[in-house]
């Protein structure tokens, strides 16, 4: 019997029924049979041995792919399985899971002796050899009761609970290679010598199932890459990005600190107050200029407002409360209600709107210890939020100028970006005709712009589809800053209205939006991105005066009272220490200008210059240095 399949071009082809899916491949082209390693039948992915029984859409899965690189580095995670039952036995080694991650995979395991780096690189060679060994993989359908069976003699009691909590008509599959087999729903390449590249990263702990009421495990963290060279790249720019750090640079740095009487929480040192100081006037300023009025909302409201606004359905696990004369109150893990507040306080007419309120408010939101992470992962951080209340015909207006704000702010940085637009979410509020108006109004605003962007499935949130920004640093790595959604659903809970020019009431529209997002994240990612080197606009110490000794050390103060009364941040090195070390001093403090101090610039009654990047760049008269630092700010450099 015969059977029709359509290949991506639009192609159609007849096989016999039980053609596999590597036949089918080898029938298009040696080459592709060579580069494949994986089908996709309707949209699934499945192995390359797998038989096709009816018609259907076929796509032939190679290495080059996105999808293929996530079956090769699945594959070398199974093989780090096999090569720990290897080194420490069967009955040593308990697994968890071994999934694929963003650049990378894990296996979760439970072993009583704690790994160190060392034991990785034996995990490594036993890794290696069962490469060179290509094993190949073979898929098995089991029943429940044989899965069961197979781990319970195994005593895999992680794979046991796995096995117990999968749906009733589920496919239960093992992969097997030589001696090893696991739990998993593939695919996987057709055997172990097709991995190429591979490298073990570190361990650190996971709780199973990432339930602190589990036990703690060891995860193993490894990447693994097409060529050698991709790999190496790869770990040039982990090294790079430890170098990095923000945690490490923001203590170097004297920027930010984290204390254990409030985990989670950032402490502003004065350098960093002036970081975060720089960001909030810069972009307060761009919004003057916009026309929007900012305004502060409590920390704390009663717990009738988040439940009218939804937010208590949706964020209630990651909220806190407290009571307050018997009154439910709760911390905000938004701004958004509070401008809603504000904009009922009083009588709109049609004319007034766009009405566009600006907080940089301060919200709360629960986080588990072990997800906490320096700057980018807090429990109270600042949002630079903004709801504009707006006519329906305003809506695609107001988001085109909202873009323009974003990609300015964006530019100023150095960010490149690209956009998504993230559509309803399984838990979204209000009717669907709603949510397809908003969805239509957000894709035309990047269609007729002619905007680059994808569509991201679902990941709207409850009150609305969005567009959110994603910034590539220094490193390439992605982070989701900048976000704008587009709300019928919010006026509607706080029964928001304005006056038309018909004299009845109407509901505005409301656009939210945010261009740092978190500003403590934010913080992170530049501090990341510019490696603590920070432009001059930025740099909480712009110039660092240098005297040669102590008897310049009188004149040097005379520049630094020069240098504040132009609004240039200063900091002056006093100490007896020898020009060397200050310079070097200078240097790993990342200051962008360095002004030399000794006779000569006593006598001329200027200042040697040292640059970040440039290096000395002779002596200059004391006006003309610092309307150059002067200039160099006001443009933002």
């Amino acid at each position: 019997m015969e059977i029709q399949v359509i290949l991506p071009d639009g192609t159609s082809r007849r096989y016999g029924q039980g053609t596999t899916f590597e036949q089918v491949a080898e029938s298009i082209s040696v080459g592709l049979r060579k580069q494949a390693i994986a089908g996709k039948m309707n949209g699934q992915l499945v192995d390359l041995q797998q038989q096709i029984e009816a018609d259907g859409h076929i796509e032939i899965v190679t290495l080059e792919s996105e999808q293929g690189l996530e079956v090769y580095r699945h594959s070398t995670a199974h093989v780090l399985a096999q090569a720990l039952k290897r080194i420490y036995g069967a009955q040593a080694i308990k697994l968890g899971i071994g999934p694929i991650i963003e650049d990378g995979f894990y296996y979760d395991i439970e072993i009583e002796k704690p790994l160190s780096t060392e034991d990785l690189r034996a995990i490594e060679d036993v890794m290696s050899q069962i490469i060179q060994e290509n094993i190949p993989i073979v898929r098995r359908v089991v029943s429940r009761e044989e899965a069961l069976d197979i781990f319970a003699k195994l005593d895999e009691s992680y794979k046991l609970e796995l096995i117990r909590d999968l749906p009733a008509d589920v496919l239960i599959s093992i992969y097997e290679q030589g001696e090893f087999f696991d739990l998993c729903r593939g695919p996987h390449l057709p055997s172990t010598g097709r991995i190429k590249a591979f490298k073990l990263l570190h361990v650190a702990g996971a709780y199973w199932r990432g339930d602190a009421k589990n036990p703690m495990l060891q995860r193993i963290y490894g990447t693994a890459f097409l060529k050698k060279a991709q790999l190496d790249d790869h770990l040039h720019r982990l090294e790079e990005a430890k170098n990095r750090d923000h945690r490490k640079l923001g203590k170097e740095l004297e920027l930010f600190m984290f204390s254990e009487e409030a985990p989670g929480m950032p402490f502003y040192l004065p350098k960093g107050m002036i970081l975060r100081n720089e960001l909030e006037n810069f972009a307060r300023e761009l919004q003057r200029h916009r026309e929007y009025d900012e305004v502060r909302t409590p920390l704390m409201m009663n717990n009738r407002i988040w439940e009218e606004s939804g937010h208590w359905d949706h964020y209630k696990d990651n909220m806190y409360f407290t009571h307050v004369d018997e009154t439910k109150f709760a911390l905000k893990p938004m701004n958004c209600p509070g401008h809603m507040l504000i904009y009922k306080n009083s009588l709109h007419s049609y004319r007034e709107l766009p009405i566009r309120l600006a907080e940089f408010g301060q919200v709360h939101r629960h986080e588990f210890s072990g997800a906490l992470n320096g700057m980018m992962r807090v429990r109270t951080f600042c949002q630079d939020d903004a709801h504009l209340f707006v006519l329906p015909e305003q809506i695609e207006d107001e988001i085109g100028r909202v873009i323009e704000l974003i990609s300015h702010v964006y530019h100023v940085f150095g960010f490149e970006y690209r956009i998504e637009l993230s559509t309803r979410p399984d838990d979204y509020m209000g009717s669907s005709e709603l949510w397809d108006q908003a969805e239509q109004s957000l894709q035309n605003v990047l269609d007729t712009r002619g905007i680059a962007y994808r569509i991201n499935e679902g990941d709207g949130a409850f009150y609305g589809p969005k567009i959110d920004f994603h910034i590539l640093d220094a490193l390439k790595r992605s982070w989701q800053c900048g976000t704008i959604q587009l709300d019928f659903q919010m006026p509607e809970k706080f029964d928001l209205t304005y006056i038309g020019d018909d004299s009845l009431k109407h509901r505005p529209v409301v656009i939210h939006r945010a261009v740092y997002g978190s500003i403590d994240r934010f913080i992170g990612i530049l501090t990341e991105h510019y490696a603590g080197a920070f432009p001059l606009w930025l740099a909480p110490v712009q110039v660092k005066l240098l005297p040669v000794s102590d008897h310049y050390v009188d004149y040097a103060f005379q520049v630094k009272k020069s240098l504040e009364e132009a609004g240039i941040r200063v900091e002056l090195d006093a100490r007896a220490e020898k020009l060397g070390y200050k310079i070097r001093e200078a240097q790993l403090d990342k200051v962008m200008y360095m002004l030399i101090l000794g006779e000569k610039e006593q006598i001329s009654g200027g200042v040697s210059i040292r640059k970040r990047g440039e290096g000395d760049l002779g002596i200059r008269s004391l006006p003309e240095i610092m309307e150059q630092i002067k200039s160099e700010i006001a443009a933002k450099q």
